[in-house]
Order: structure tokens, then sequence, then C-alpha cells
């Protein structure tokens, strides 16, 4: 309409995910719509080194962002330097090198998914966590690398299944690195239900790492 002659540099800061037993009405995750769009870049950042460095870049971004910042993550504490320093956007990031198995996440799913790597690697399974940081644009450069020396792919999102952003990048591992996969891609996924107010109902709704750890050994089989 504008012939790239505009530019709309506007972020979006958002809260999304389960958590405090407040009902499906404000425990969404709704990350594939907003990557549906053209032109509109999707943030969601896992720690708070992340979340200052990629709103940084966000804001300086002459495109528009959705930056969704998970409800359950306000407390997450951990380094973040005073200097400035920017994460540039559409950059993922290894939180956790391994050789047996690739973890594609982001947001709080990155931290069940360390926890389950944890608990993997005292079974002798060194598991890879890549936290895409940037839902769009993707950096499938980083997920090819990590597929070509793993052969595995389990991919976990706090979304429903059905519809989820990361059939998406499922979608694109298979056309651009189905040759070095030696097996079936899992997902690991919300359960497709209205999130629970009961917060027993609400945590078995939603991924925890045992069910990360066990989609990875059936991964494995």
């Amino acid at each position: 309409m504008f012939g790239g002659k505009t530019t709309v540099p506007m972020v979006i800061r958002s809260e999304g995910g389960a958590g405090r037993s407040i009902a499906a009405h404000h425990s969404q995750s709704l990350e594939a719509l907003w990557t549906h769009f053209p032109g509109i870049y999707v943030v969601m950042p896992a720690t708070p080194y992340d979340a200052k460095g990629l709103l940084k870049a966000a804001i300086r971004d002459d495109n528009p962002v959705m930056f969704i910042e998970h409800k359950m993550l306000y407390g997450t504490e951990g380094p973040v330097p005073e200097e400035e320093y920017i994460i540039p956007l559409g950059v993922a990031d290894i939180k956790r090198e391994g050789t047996d198995v690739t973890i594609i996440t982001y947001s709080r799913m990155v931290l069940r998914a360390l926890e389950a790597a944890e608990q993997l690697a005292e079974e002798g399974i060194e598991a890879e966590v890549v936290d895409l940081r940037t839902l769009k644009p993707l950096d499938m450069e980083t997920i090819v690398q990590s597929v070509r020396k793993t052969g595995h792919v389990v991919g976990v999102t706090e979304a429903y299944k059905t519809g989820s952003y990361m059939s998406e990048v499922f979608t694109q591992i298979n056309e651009s690195a189905f040759d070095w996969l030696d097996g079936p891609m899992i997902r690991v996924a919300a359960a497709d239900v209205p999130v629970p107010m009961a917060e027993s109902l609400e945590d078995a709704a939603i991924p925890n790492a045992e069910d990360i750890a066990n989609a990875v050994r059936r991964a494995l089989r």
C-alpha cells in the first residue's frame, strides 16, 4: 500500500501463557496468530538478560514488534549487565549444548526444557536446548545446524498442539533438514482444552519437565 516507503517502529508489550489460576480467558498463548501477519515481528524471551537485549533491539527496529512476556517469568532472577547491549532480532540461542537430541522451545518452556535436559543427562542423554527467542523472523540456520548434529527433534510449546507455532517450525525443518532426521519429530504442547482455573488441573494441562523428558525418550527409541 505504501510501496515500502514508510516504517512502523512500534513495540507492543503483551502478556501470554498460563499460570496463577486465572482461567482460560487470561491464560492463552496466541503467538501463532501474530506470526501469521506479514511484517510483524514476534519476540518471546525466557530470561532477564534476553528480555532487556531483545526489547532494546525491538525499540530500535523499523518494523512493528509484538513483544510477548510470559506472566510467570516476571519474578525470574538472572544477570543483567548495566552497560548497553542489544540482542539482534531473529537470532536463536543455544541454552544448553548436546549431541543426542535437539529440544526447540521458547519463553517459559525454555526453563522446563533445561530442567528436563538435566534429568536426561543422568541417563546419559545429552539434549541440546535451542531457545528461539524470536519467533518471527525465525532463525532456521541455528535450528538446522543443531538438527544436523543430533538427528532428533522435540519441540516444546505452551500453546495448544493443534495449530501451534511449533507446527510451523516442524514444517520448515521438514523442508530444510529432513535428510538429517533419524526419526520422527515429536511435539510437546498444552492439552487441547480451555486452560482450567483449578491449579491442579492447570498444571496437568501444561507441559512440565517430565513430559519433555518422556518425549525425548520416545524420540530416541
